[in-house]
């Protein structure tokens, strides 16, 4: 089986995906592949230095992501011109990576890590998707904290996803990570045991 994983911004997506590691699942994460294919030589760095100019890089020519980020996080048009070079670019890696781990490993659980998975419409794609939820006020809080972000600018980048309650909606599977550790164990353990996990 192969799973979609996705949640908001700060929801605690990383967390959840360690977890499913350590029962046995593989990971593929587009956080991961999204640095991979913006590493100098890859034609995805190359059409967004042409994009957004030479001020987007380092002087060794890897991306300069502060410089990157202030211009398409204030900005949904860039934002959008950003997603269309690197979006392709991601999932066609992405899904080459799945089919080699279904071929290598079939009985194992394979889990896709996409923050924007519903955004780019890609939920077709997996046998069914598992959303982690946080009420929007306590991903705003938990996002100021990791990102060290102003209010105002934490709101911003929640309001650039969909809005959670509608991911929440869409979900075969919600884990509700918004209460401790082990009642977070605990939703994933009947998940495990659901799908007849081995």
């Amino acid at each position: 089986m192969k799973i979609g994983l996705t949640g908001g911004i700060a929801s605690g997506k990383s967390t959840i995906a360690k977890m499913l590691i350590e029962r046995g699942a593989l990971l593929v994460d587009a956080d991961q592949v999204a640095r991979e294919v913006v590493l100098p030589g890859e034609p995805s760095l190359e059409a967004i230095a042409s994009t957004f100019g030479q001020a987007v890089l380092e002087a060794d020519g890897s991306l300069n992501r502060k410089a990157l980020g202030e211009i398409v996080f204030r900005d949904k048009a860039s934002l959008a011109k950003l997603e269309a070079i690197t979006h392709p670019a991601i999932r066609t890696r992405m899904q080459q990576r799945i089919h080699t781990y279904k071929e290598q490993f079939p009985e194992r659980l394979v889990v896709a890590d996409i923050p924007l998975l519903y955004e780019t419409g890609q939920q077709n794609l997996y046998d069914g998707i598992m959303v982690v939820y946080v009420p929007v006020e306590i991903q705003k809080t938990r996002l100021m904290e990791r990102n060290h972000l102003s209010e105002e600018e934490a709101s911003r980048r929640i309001a650039l996803q969909m809005d959670i309650e509608q991911k929440r909606t869409n979900a075969d599977w919600v884990i509700d990570n918004s209460g401790t550790l082990a009642e977070t164990e605990r939703q994933l353990d009947e998940f495990w045991k659901s799908q007849c996990l081995p």
